[in-house]
């Protein structure tokens, strides 16, 4: 029995210093982080990096997750993973660094499953997880300049985007930092959906399925992307753009670092922001955007060309451009808008064309723009105007100042009803006087009708304020009647007997249908 007892106990320690993970801050060459025996992390223990199962799976991963809002191991909320398309059949995984500075993810064979890169060759690397939830290789343990990281887990985001990410390209190394969807809940591996900076032309913001935009943000306006009128200063976070030679990105800061807030992108390409509420304990939206989810007109280039969506308009949604028709009438009819429309008379560049204002645009697909943010309008409407295949321009910045130019079909408009920004669409001379007259005529039978509804409103009003003021002269008369009827004086039995020497025929004047009638006198009655 004792026997028995002596070894349940070996038993129950051996599988305790199995099962209980030890934590480290940094790896270095000769260091690992073993599966279920160690993590690493961060030094405010925000973030913790280790192997996971996600959700219903069997398969294993190196990740890293939110360590102090993190209960059970099924709650946590993991926010990258390494070997997404290469996890783990088991638990024999092994994480460590080379003395080169590379990070290396190794099977139960010693097969490298997945490896980091390196901008250059490291004497003494070392590996830490920020506070920040950023995985660096670096030099010196105490160097957090991110200048000169050797790599990093903020260059190559997940699903998720934290404060401090950027989500944009390097221009001058071509590294491209975009989210990417799982493909379920439970796999964590590249699903269909990106959201990403595309840099071609004029960069915009745009969510795509495959090689197809699904949605698009679109540009810059110098306050937000044109096309999310829903972006906007607020207590919780501030965001920034960034446009220069070397590189293009956006990026968000929590105002108060305690308060956690993420970006996230489903499975099914739905993009949202994300708030830790600490009364709940759950993530919260704050806010929901995407192209697949909010209306009909998010969907990409639904009206095709030189159309304009309008979610507000009763169907159909699209609707051409002044001075445009669509391009196949019966498709247009049975609600087919992706071939758009076409101009209704030809440009004539050299004989001189101009320019028709809309109003409250999103501004289309810029991929065929250029940009020059040191002019005024006017100024860009000079530039558009020499060049013949400049088909629009409108102001860079939302706020009055710089040029955007466009050179091929206009894509994916559609009206806003906040944060407008006007659009200025190249026309043909003839065309914009034809559309003149026709304004010039709506706008009178637009008067001829606000002035006849004006007379008939003051016809109506004196109308009915003659009716009330006859009814009330007719409510105050009747009210006079009943005045004077209550005026009449009342006298009591003994006083009419008087006055009439107790009812003397001498009194008596004559009879009617109601009774005799008596006349009445103040002399004493004899």
């Amino acid at each position: 029995m004792a026997g028995s007892c002596t070894i349940l106990i070996i038993f129950s320690f051996l599988f305790s210093t199995v099962t209980t993970a030890t934590t480290v801050n940094t790896i270095t060459p000769g260091q690992s982080i073993r599966d279920g025996e160690s993590t690493v992390v961060s030094r405010g223990q925000a973030f913790e990096l280790g192997f996971f199962t996600p959700g219903k799976s069997r398969n294993r991963y190196v990740g890293i997750w939110y360590k102090k809002l993190s209960g059970k191991v099924s709650d946590r909320t993991v926010i990258w993973v390494a070997n997404r398309d290469t996890p783990l059949s088991d638990s024999s995984g092994v994480l460590t660094i080379t003395q080169k500075g590379f990070l290396v993810l190794l099977n139960s064979t010693n097969g490298t499953v997945w490896s980091s890169t390196v901008s250059k060759i490291a004497n003494n690397p070392v590996a830490e997880l920020l506070e920040s939830g950023n995985l660096v290789v670096k030099v010196a343990k105490k160097d957090d300049n991110a200048d000169n990281f050797l790599w990093q887990s903020f260059d190559y985001p997940g699903d998720n985007l934290l404060p401090g990410m950027k989500l944009g390209v390097n221009l001058v190394t071509g590294l491209n930092r975009y989210m990417s969807s799982w493909r379920g809940t439970d796999d964590p591996a590249h699903g269909d959906f990106k959201y990403m900076i595309d840099p071609h032309g004029v960069p915009q913001l745009v969510l795509t399925k495959g090689n197809t935009i699904q949605f698009r943000a679109g540009s810059w306006n110098g306050l937000r992307w044109t096309g999310v009128p829903q972006l906007r200063e607020n207590p919780v976070y501030r965001f920034e753009f960034v446009l220069n030679q070397n590189e293009v990105f956006y990026r968000f800061n929590v105002t108060n670092s305690s308060v956690p807030s993420r970006m996230v992108l489903s499975p099914s390409g739905v993009t949202g922001r994300l708030t830790w509420i600490d009364r709940s304990q759950s993530w919260q939206p704050f806010s929901r955007f995407s192209g697949l989810t909010l209306d009909q007109c998010d969907n990409y280039a639904l009206c095709g060309a030189y159309a304009s969506c309008n979610i507000n308009m009763n169907t159909p949604s699209c609707e051409c451009l002044e001075g445009f028709k669509p391009k196949f009438p019966d498709e247009w009819s049975n609600l087919d808008w992706s071939n758009g429309c076409v101009r209704r008379t030809e440009l004539d560049c050299k004989n001189g064309d101009g320019f028709l204002k809309h109003k409250g645009a999103k501004l289309p697909d810029t991929r065929s723009s250029r940009i020059n943010k040191n002019i005024s309008l006017l100024e860009c409407e000079k530039l558009c105007s020499k060049d013949c295949s400049c088909t629009a321009y409108a102001n860079s910045d939302i706020r009055g100042s710089g040029c955007l130019l466009w050179f091929d079909e206009l894509v994916d408009i559609r009206a806003l009803t906040e944060n407008q920004q006007d659009l200025y669409v190249r026309m043909a001379a003839s065309e914009l006087a034809s559309i003149e007259r026709r304004r010039q005529s709506r706008k009178k039978k637009l008067v001829i009708i606000i002035v006849t509804s004006i007379l008939l409103a003051m016809a109506m009003g004196v109308l009915i304020l003659g009716w009330i003021l006859y009814l009330r002269k007719k409510k105050l008369k009747n009210q006079g009647k009943g005045n004077e009827e209550m005026d009449l004086p009342i006298f009591d039995w003994a006083t009419i007997a008087n006055a009439t020497c107790n009812f003397s025929n001498n009194n008596k004047l004559g009879e009617g249908g109601f009774g005799p009638v008596y006349k009445v006198t103040l002399l004493i009655c004899k």
